[in-house]
C-alpha cells in the first residue's frame, strides 16, 4: 500500500472545464465536484483535491491468454484499489503487454472510478452513532460473484474475505458482516463487486438527507 502521486501535476494542463476549475481553485474538494455531479474524466482532478490522503493497493496480477488466428496472444490484468479511509474508494482494472504499465493504467482508471460511499452505524446491536459501518444492506454483483454487505457492531471487525477487506478499509469502514456467491476466486471481480455494494449505499435517500 502506497501514497505514490506518479502524475506531474505541475505540468498539467487541464483538457475540461472541471479540471480547469480545480486547477485555478474553484474546486477546492471533491465533496463539491460530486454534489454538483460535475464529471471525472482527468486523474489529475483527484490527485489535487486528495493530495497525499489518497492510497493504493495492486491487489491482483495476473496473466490472461487469448488465442487468435495470429497465435497466442497473452496480456497482464492488473486491479488496483485507491481510497482516503474516509468515505471514498474506487476500484480499476487494466490488461496491457508489461506489467508496470498495466499498473499505471489500472491505477489511473480506479481514481477515475473514485466514489463517495455512506457510512453509518446501521446495525440494531450498536448504538454508538459514528460512520463505522454500512448504514443498511447493500449488495453488488459482477459476473458471478455478488457480495452481501450487512452493518455490524462496533469492534466486530471485517468479516469477509480478504479483497473485500482491502476495499471496505480503503473506504473506511471497518466493521461489517458479509455474505459471497459465486466465484470468489476471481479477485478482480471479487473486488469489484465489493465496491459496487458500497455504491449502492448511495442507492436510497437517508432520513438526514431530506433535510439538505
Amino acid at each position: 500500500m502506497s501514497r505514490n502521486l506518479f502524475l506531474d501535476l505541475d505540468e498539467w494542463e487541464p483538457r475540461t472545464r472541471v479540471g480547469r476549475q480545480v486547477k485555478e481553485g474553484r474546486i477546492t474538494t471533491i465533496d463539491e465536484l460530486f454534489q454538483q455531479g460535475l464529471p471525472l474524466v482527468e486523474p489529475e482532478i483527484v490527485e489535487l483535491l486528495f493530495g497525499d490522503t489518497l492510497e493504493d493497493d495492486v491487489i491482483d496480477i495476473s496473466l490472461v491468454q487469448r488465442q487468435t488466428d495470429a497465435g497466442r496472444k497473452r496480456k497482464f490484468r492488473a486491479t488496483v484499489v485507491v481510497g482516503n479511509k474516509n468515505g471514498y474508494v474506487g476500484v480499476g482494472e487494466a490488461k496491457l503487454k508489461e506489467i508496470g504499465p498495466a499498473i499505471k493504467k489500472a491505477m489511473i482508471n480506479a481514481k477515475l472510478n473514485i466514489r463517495p460511499i455512506r457510512r453509518g452505524c446501521g446495525s440494531w446491536e450498536c448504538t454508538c452513532g459514528t460512520p463505522h459501518t454500512v448504514p443498511y444492506k447493500v449488495k453488488g454483483k459482477v459476473g458471478s460473484t455478488e457480495v452481501i454487505i450487512y452493518p455490524a457492531p462496533r469492534g466486530l471487525g471485517l468479516v469477509t474475505g480478504n479483497t473485500a477487506k482491502t476495499v471496505l478499509e480503503l473506504a473506511g469502514i471497518s466493521d461489517v458482516w458479509s455474505k459471497t456467491f459465486g466465484e470468489t476466486r476471481t479477485t478482480s471481480n471479487f473486488a469489484k463487486a465489493t465496491f459496487e455494494a458500497l455504491k449502492n449505499t448511495y442507492s436510497i435517500m437517508a432520513p438526514y438527507d431530506w433535510t439538505r
